[in-house]
């Protein structure tokens, strides 16, 4: 006689199918797999960091030894005086302070303007918000040149042209920053919110209080990128900065080149002395940069 009966366990689905509410089974990587994948990152944060080393290593170099063939990946012997001639033979410290200034007071400015309005488009609810926030977003994709000369002339009326102060103008508001707070802020709890204004605090304590210290990472992701893209700036300074006296680093650097157009070592000492004061405001706020670009618009 024989047993008909089954357990559960017993059933076997038919090839290339799964019971309902069974989970499958997910294949893991094998260690030759991650070891090819870290070898990959590992080759092209190499390739990416070439250059920069490259132009380190020339700023130790003299002259004749930046571009010899076959190149020189160690300096010999190592020119420890291209940073000192390049202070002596350069304005370098007007460079770096106007910059300096500009950068900080352009992302200070943006990050205020930037979180307040995105509170209100993101908080307080006003006839005509979608659409106020759609079209102010949508300047991001109108390029600066088409706006760039009736800019000059209101400047120029404003007897703000030829002054650091026309700069900060221009660059103290922005739409992506306003997006990016937003999208964030809308990643915090409105129960917050609703319990903040039933114990009678007002939106702007709320903001103060509650919206501030819980964006930090958008807020430090804001600055970071608001600094780096002020710091860099070329085409700006270059049309509203005329004295010698205002000249920024990307400014200086041209001019420098242009007079000695011959000194490689020098020009990769200004170079490496542009590029240190971003790398090392990266590093610092690598993790809250991160975090804040990996939370910026999950709702939940």
């Amino acid at each position: 006689m024989t047993n008909h009966s089954a357990t559960a366990t017993d059933v076997r689905p038919p090839a290339g199918l799964t019971l309902p509410g069974r989970p499958t089974a997910r294949r893991r990587p094998t260690r030759a797999w991650r070891v090819a994948g870290y070898a990959a990152l590992v080759l092209a944060a190499a390739a990416l960091l070439l250059p920069f080393y490259w132009m380190v290593v020339s700023s130790l170099k003299t002259n004749n030894d930046v571009f010899t063939i076959p190149i020189k990946w160690l300096p010999d012997p190592v020119v420890w005086r291209n940073y000192a001639d390049i202070w002596q033979r350069s304005d370098m410290t007007t460079w770096l302070g106007n910059t300096l200034l500009l950068s900080v007071a352009v992302t200070t400015l943006q990050v205020l303007t930037g979180s307040f309005a995105a509170y209100g488009f993101a908080r307080v609810r006003f006839p005509g918000r979608d659409v106020l926030f759609l079209a102010y977003v949508g300047t991001i994709a109108v390029p600066w040149q088409s706006y760039m000369i009736p800019q000059f002339v209101l400047m120029s009326k404003l007897h703000l042209s030829n002054t650091l102060w026309s700069i900060v103008a221009i660059q103290a508001f922005g739409a992506f920053g306003v997006f990016l707070m937003k999208q964030f802020y809308e990643t915090i709890p409105e129960e917050l919110s609703e319990s903040a204004r039933v114990d009678g605090l007002t939106e702007f304590g709320i903001y103060r209080r509650i919206m501030l210290p819980l964006s930090r990472p958008a807020l430090a992701s804001l600055a970071l990128i608001t600094f780096v893209t002020t710091w860099n700036d070329y085409l700006g300074p270059l049309i509203y900065l005329r004295s010698p006296e205002l000249r920024t680093i990307q400014l200086g650097l041209n001019t420098f080149v242009s007079q000695y157009n011959a000194e490689y070592a020098l020009i990769m000492t200004g170079s490496v002395l542009s590029v240190l004061p971003v790398a090392v405001i990266f590093l610092l706020g690598q993790r809250y940069f991160v975090e804040g670009i990996a939370t910026t618009g999950l709702k939940g």
